[in-house]
């Protein structure tokens, strides 16, 4: 008799539209690594959700590259930022079904885990990254276009900067103005990597990198944005 957890992974595999031709390939990017074997191996989850991250992130960039011929470099980040953040890819996976599928601890499954969008995130990210292993780019991308098109759609307008946002989110709560601290300038004259570290009165800080001062800045922005956004 089937299960209600195998119902989830069949219903996942039909609003993917791909059939695996290695099935445990979409098991493994299921089975979050709360689900632990006991045997000290390398979770297939995290790896596939490294490859995931990488594919995501270029074919949103060709998506939008060619949505947007007459936008900066600048806006098209942006945009980039936005799509592939944490709270869009949680709402993909729910599109998709993979709340229900995805495969957790007694204690995650019990807890809050399905409802998590941070681990929403990254099983997406892992089962897209198990669909390029298993058939290539053009199937990953397939999905992806299908279900990033009405989130590019969405956004008429680039998103504001990352600092500008945090700024904003600051002003509207009466609080001060954001602080941004160097905290490490390391690399060579040429090839800088700076260590940025932002704090909101009354929030833990968060750290961001970058080639410049500026980048990093940005970086720190949108990591603390996203902290004080879970």
């Amino acid at each position: 008799m089937r299960g209600a957890k195998d119902d989830a992974v069949q219903d996942l595999g039909k609003a993917l539209e791909y059939r695996f031709n290695e099935p445990q390939l979409l098991i493994g990017a299921l089975t979050h690594p709360s689900v632990d074997s006991g045997r000290g191996q390398v979770s297939a989850f995290e790896r596939l959700e490294f490859l995931g991250d990488r594919v995501l992130g270029l074919v949103v960039a060709d998506m939008i590259f060619k949505r947007f011929p007459n936008e900066a470099e600048g806006h098209l980040a942006r945009r980039q930022a936005a799509l592939v953040r944490r709270e869009s890819l949680a709402r993909v996976a729910r599109t998709l079904g993979i709340d229900k599928a995805v495969i957790l601890s007694k204690s995650e499954d019990e807890g809050t885990g399905r409802s998590n969008p941070a681990l929403l995130a990254d099983a997406c990210e892992a089962v897209l990254g198990a669909v390029y292993a298993d058939g290539g780019l053009e199937p990953a991308a397939i999905i992806i276009r299908k279900h990033w098109e009405p989130l590019v759609a969405e956004a008429i307008a680039p998103p504001r900067d990352a600092k500008t946002a945090l700024q904003e989110w600051a002003q509207g709560r009466g609080l001060p103005l954001p602080v941004y601290t160097v905290i490490d300038q390391a690399g060579l004259a040429h090839e800088p990597m700076f260590h940025v570290s932002v704090i909101v009165e009354g929030e833990k800080p968060a750290n961001g990198k970058g080639t410049s001062k500026r980048a990093a800045e940005q970086a720190a922005a949108a990591s603390l944005l996203d902290q004080l956004t879970r």
